[in-house]
Order: structure tokens, then C-alpha cells, then sequence
């Protein structure tokens, strides 16, 4: 999906170098920083740049090849001081930095997001899952029968891998980057497991619009 996960922010921990894919712990992440999960991000493909707004920072707008430093200063006060800080931007021609070793989208069917709202009792936006595409009409989870299988979105096809293993990073409000939902708890408690969503790969290149229906082709 272009410009998904184009660039990622290692740590100064980390050994990310742009040249290769990364695994998600070499990177700054919501899972061990909630603040951060309230970063909600706009690009501007035709500038080359991001606009990012956080409730509690002024709008950002830079291009990540080239204003790093404005962006270091920009999250620097969200980030605890004993936590590993920001200390560069890494991005991997024709690559983002998914959390799988293959390029993935993640795909959430929004039936089964409600039945997490209702069995907790509180409101969980579908942004706090961090998902590519929304997809309504379905059964709840029925996303998981489609492992192994082919699906069609407009005129892209994409072989769905597998779910996808949740982190503390969903236990954060993406509107105010506060830990207060108990999501991992309620997966594995009530539904004897920490998946929701599934990884897909594209196996077709194709345009995929809002309203485009989701066809199950094998």
C-alpha cells in the first residue's frame, strides 16, 4: 500500500539502517510508549510530506527524507526519559516497515470491533487497532475463516496470511494516547485468544476504493 509504514523511527538502541526490513522492536512503538498511539498522521504524496497532530503538540508538517531533526524535536517531549529516545528516521526503497518479514495489510472487520465494544462496555474506535482497510457486512470474525484464502477489494487481490497477535499498544486511546481498555485481557479471557485482524498479502495490484465490495475468491 503506498506510503503505508514508509518510514519508521529507530531508537537509539537500534541497529536499523534503511538498508534492509527491520523488526518492530528496533523502532520507537505504542506498545511500550502510549503517547505515541495518539499520533495520527496526513501525507501529502505530491509534496513528499507528513502533517502529524497530537493532542498534546502543535501540528508538524516535514518531509521525513530531509527534516528529520524537526520531527526528533517534535516527539522528544512525548517520550519518557527511561525509555530508549528517537534518534533517526530509516525508510527501505519500495518497502514499508510492517510489522511481519513480508509486506502485509492488515485488514479489521468492524463486526467483530463491535463485539469488542459491547463485551467491554466502553467505546473501542477501530483506530486503536491501527488497521489498513475496514471492511463491514461480515459475520463477527469471520475474517479468521479466510486464512489461506484469496479475497478481492476493487480490482486488487489479496491472500490472507494470518491474524494478527496483539501488543499493550491497543490498550492505548488513539484520541488521547491514555492506556484505558483492557483489550489483551478481554481477547483472552472471553475469546481464548490475543488475535484480532488478519495480515493479508497482495497478490494483484489493483485500485481499492471506499464502498468497493470485499468478494471472497477462493
Amino acid at each position: 500500500m503506498p506510503w503505508d509504514r514508509r518510514w519508521a523511527v529507530a531508537h537509539e538502541l537500534a541497529s536499523a539502517d534503511g538498508s534492509d526490513w527491520a523488526p518492530s522492536a528496533e523502532f520507537s512503538r505504542g506498545s511500550k510508549v502510549a503517547a505515541l498511539m495518539a499520533i495520527n498522521a496526513r501525507c501529502n504524496e505530491a509534496k513528499g510530506t507528513v502533517t502529524l497532530t497530537h493532542p498534546d503538540r502543535p501540528d508538524l508538517t516535514f518531509d521525513p527524507d530531509r527534516e528529520a531533526p524537526a520531527f526528533l524535536d517534535w516527539v522528544r517531549p512525548l517520550m519518557p526519559e527511561n525509555r530508549a529516545q528517537s534518534a533517526r528516521i530509516v525508510r527501505v526503497e519500495n518497502r514499508g516497515m510492517t510489522d511481519t518479514d513480508y509486506p502485509s495489510i492488515s485488514l479489521l472487520n468492524l463486526a467483530s470491533n463491535e463485539v469488542m465494544t459491547q463485551t467491554m462496555g466502553q467505546d473501542i474506535s477501530a483506530l486503536r487497532w491501527r488497521c489498513n482497510i475496514h471492511v463491514a457486512g461480515f459475520d463477527p470474525w469471520a475474517e479468521f475463516d479466510w486464512i489461506g484464502k484469496t479475497i478481492r477489494i476493487g480490482t486488487a487481490e489479496l491472500h490472507i496470511r494470518e491474524p494478527i497477535l496483539r501488543c499493550l499498544a491497543t490498550t492505548a486511546n488513539p484520541s488521547t494516547g491514555l492506556r484505558d481498555a483492557d483489550t489483551l485481557g478481554t481477547l483472552n479471557k472471553q475469546f481464548g485468544h490475543q488475535d484480532f485482524g488478519v495480515y493479508a498479502e497482495v497478490t494483484q495490484s489493483g485500485e481499492i476504493v471506499v464502498g468497493d465490495a470485499v468478494v471472497l475468491a477462493a
